[in-house]
């Protein structure tokens, strides 16, 4: 790098007007990050910079920049020749939709946006006062890593960091954006985050690249493939939204914003109320014949204030759909099976996918409501071996643990211990309702009747006679009539009532105070 020492204006005998005037040029100079060629080779990639990542994100005339001038300590490797202010990294507090929220931005035109001793003291510092303020913090990540010429100092300031995000986790939310590369250390801060955000062709996560993969494993691989966001959205799961452009990465954070409080003792931001969509009717919606498929994103849609649905991890196991929803006006955190993937079953990825969300939103005070169409957890050895016992464990462990309002609806299918993990009555749900087209049982009718008339139904029985059993088994065990009598359903209602009933029900449910027992902290099977 060809960086120049950057010599900071002394003061002696300097009248006032000159002084303003240098404070003026030195300002100036820091928007300049690492110089004119590295800022044109910035948007040749289609990229922004650091500051003007900043501007999009916030309000207007909003930021308050701390630490512009915090320049590099190292003087190793010919660094003390180079230094500029700022030192990589855009760091300070602002608004968006006039709530307070504090930010850092890796300028990747200084050293490559690499994380040096005095850049990792700027964020700590703004990830400090974002929790000793109760606000949000937002990382937008554009570096190389650790800073090679500081050696073990750059390390430490990503344990600095670590440590700062899994002490600011569940106190005030945390959102990373991934708008360059972002390689060994620099992944695990993102990791720690709550919300990470990719974009489509100029963003890549991964702890080694595609060369030191070559050298060790002999295994080709792009950079793309590896750590793209189509590998991180859809495979690992390590991204929960991948937009086309720094620009539309930053409207990303500002909606999600829009529904998540400040802080863990606020509430989430209340709007206007808003009608669901018009001709909305869900008595014509569900299928009749159980194994149809349905999208269960569009019966969230329309039953949600003018149909918006923010989901999170669209990409990424597919069978099961998480994400934000408003009703009349109120923030409420959405986990539903969706039958259009593997019919909705549960498995590993769609456990850990789940949990995380019920987790986050039970951390911030969200309510919660569940969609409940599953027939059972995905067989296999596959799965088995991956560990589905300890994964599914973990979607069970998140709602049981959670103290928020806890609303489910069964739409169809609620079988075996998928329906115990779904958010049943006896995990402390505080209104459970059923769809008349709900079946709840320890497993589907015919899978029943294979084992409880075995003997009576001989492999070439008469299918009317099989169908008369299943029947039978439909009508006395797998039916919503039998759970409600048993009060394991609070009541039974017409899909099209769905939208009205879960208003009242949350509204019902605003004073709720519920708590676990005193301890340090549980032990979820991760």
């Amino acid at each position: 790098m060809s960086f120049s020492v950057f010599r900071f204006p002394f003061p002696d005998q300097m009248t006032l007007e000159k002084r303003i005037a240098d404070l003026e040029a030195l300002r100036e100079k820091r928007l300049e990050g690492g110089g004119a060629e590295r800022i044109e080779r910035q948007h040749a990639e289609g990229k922004l910079t650091a500051h003007e990542r900043v501007t999009l994100l916030l309000d207007p005339g909003s930021f308050l920049e701390l630490d512009p001038f915090v320049v590099h300590r190292c003087r190793d490797f010919g660094m003390e020749k180079t230094s500029i202010p700022g030192d990589g990294v855009v760091c300070g507090a602002g608004t968006i939709a006039g709530r307070p929220v504090y930010v850092f931005a890796q300028d990747f035109t200084v050293f490559g946006g690499s994380l040096s001793e005095s850049n990792a003291d700027k964020i700590c510092k703004v990830m400090d006062l974002a929790v000793q303020n109760g606000a949000p913090i937002i990382g937008l990540n554009d570096s190389g890593g650790a800073r090679i010429q500081e050696g073990v100092v750059s390390l430490a300031g990503y344990s600095k960091v670590f440590l700062r995000n899994t002490r600011a986790s569940g106190v005030v939310p945390q959102i990373s954006a991934i708008l360059g590369p972002c390689a060994g250390g620099a992944v695990y801060s993102p990791a720690i985050t709550d919300f990470v955000f990719m974009t489509e062709k100029t963003s890549y996560l991964f702890v080694t690249g595609p060369d030191v993969i070559r050298t060790v494993t002999h295994e080709e691989v792009t950079k793309e493939d590896l750590g793209g966001s189509r590998t991180h959205s859809s495979v690992s799961g390590v991204a929960h939204f991948v937009r086309g452009s720094d620009e539309a990465v930053l409207a990303g954070i500002r909606e999600l914003l829009s529904y998540l409080p400040g802080n863990h003792l606020d509430d989430p931001p209340v709007r206007a109320p808003r009608d669901a969509p018009a001709g909305t009717d869900l008595n014509v919606f569900i299928p009749e014949e159980p194994n149809r498929p349905y999208d269960m994103a569009e019966l969230v849609r329309r039953i949600a204030d003018a149909g918006e649905f923010f989901e999170v991890h669209a990409a990424f196991a597919r069978n099961i759909l998480v994400g934000f929803i408003r009703l009349h006006g109120r923030c409420v955190g959405v986990v539903a099976n969706q039958p259009m993937h593997l019919a909705g079953v549960l498995d590993i990825d769609a456990s850990i996918k789940g949990a995380r969300f019920v987790r986050f939103c039970d951390a911030f005070g969200i309510p919660l409501l569940v969609f409940e169409d599953v027939p059972g957890f995905l067989p296999g050895t596959q799965q088995e071996y991956g560990g589905i016992i300890r994964h599914g464990a973990k979607l069970l462990y998140a709602f049981a643990e959670a103290t928020v309002p806890k609303v489910s609806v069964i739409t169809r299918k609620a079988y075996g211990g998928a329906y115990c993990v779904m958010l049943s009555k006896d995990l402390g749900t505080d209104f459970n309702f059923a769809f008349p087209t709900a079946e709840i049982a320890v497993m589907g009718p015919e899978g029943a009747v294979n084992i409880l008339y075995r003997r009576e139904l001989p492999a070439d029985a008469a299918p009317e006679t099989r169908a008369g059993k299943v029947a039978e088994y439909k009508a006395n065990f797998a039916n919503p009539y039998i759970a409600a009598r048993r009060g394991y359903v609070d009541d039974i209602i017409e899909p099209s009532e769905t939208r009205t009933r879960l208003i009242a029900a949350f509204q019902f449910l605003e004073g709720k105070r519920a708590a676990m027992p005193k301890k340090k902290h549980g032990n979820i099977p991760l």
